[in-house]
């Protein structure tokens, strides 16, 4: 009971501690490998985009067909693409982008790091002078920080394929009309919003791996929770978040 009382005080005393690790790296350089951050980076990227593809492709054709289905009854097919370009700016390539990668990238950052600490490498980089938090946990934030918002674009683009593809075998739209309704639907107000969502869940997935990879319990049990907890916990903050989110644009009028 005790530990579950301070359990969010050692979350906000870890993001604080992560603020202030990235505050020194700007001022004084970071304490990183430019080798290991490349790594990270490439693992959030560049290997990742085949099951984002796959993910928000099959999203923007189902949300297309949903879609289709009831406004074709009223001879309104063609506004297919402004639900799917709307749905997916707000709403669906943050969120389903966000939870691929919690599932991905985050449960691997935990596990990484669990069993760093199991096998007390995490304790030698201490004696060494170097704290886990600069060498470790920064590189894997910057790195999902800078490329979430990369790949709410890249999740866009494949959800408004897979409108089309719907939009074009079920109602036979012309790939011109659809995309002319859909830039004609969309405003910066809507890829503003999905493309600050990202950010912040980049970060989100990437403190929250990081935070129970470097709590683990030392055994393989541990590494297991590790990154369980990682993958629930990210995945109901990122559902928080974007309620959160979408009572501000509602306030806001956005």
């Amino acid at each position: 009971m005790r530990l579950a009382a301070l359990l969010p005080l050692q979350a906000v005393a870890f993001l604080g501690h992560v603020g202030l690790s990235a505050a020194g790296a700007l001022r004084h350089g970071s304490a990183f490998r430019s080798g290991d951050f490349i790594r990270i980076a490439a693992d959030c990227s560049a290997r990742s985009l085949p099951i984002v593809f796959v993910v928000n492709l099959l999203v923007g054709a189902i949300l297309a067909f949903v879609g289709a289905v009831q406004l074709v009854k009223f001879g309104a097919g063609i506004y297919v693409a402004d639900l799917v370009g709307i749905a997916v700016a707000r709403e669906m390539a943050a969120v389903i982008t966000a939870v691929v990668m919690a599932g991905r990238t985050g449960a691997a950052f935990a596990a990484e790091l669990a069993t760093m600490q199991t096998n007390e490498e995490i304790d030698a980089l201490e004696v060494l002078g170097l704290h886990a938090v600069d060498y470790l946990v920064l590189p894997r934030v910057l790195a999902l920080l800078g490329l979430m918002p990369l790949l709410f674009v890249y999740a866009c683009l494949t959800g408004l394929l897979g409108g089309l593809l719907v939009g074009g075998g079920m109602l036979h739209i012309a790939p011109a009309a659809y995309f002319d309704r859909t830039f004609e639907a969309l405003s910066m107000a809507h890829v503003g919003l999905g493309f600050t969502k990202s950010f912040v869940f980049g970060a989100l997935v990437a403190i929250t791996g990081c935070y129970y990879g470097l709590h683990a319990q030392r055994s393989a049990a541990g590494v297991g929770q590790a990154t369980t907890r990682t993958v629930v916990a990210s995945i109901v903050g990122i559902i928080v978040i974007d309620a959160v989110f979408a009572v501000c644009a509602n306030a806001l009028d956005i």
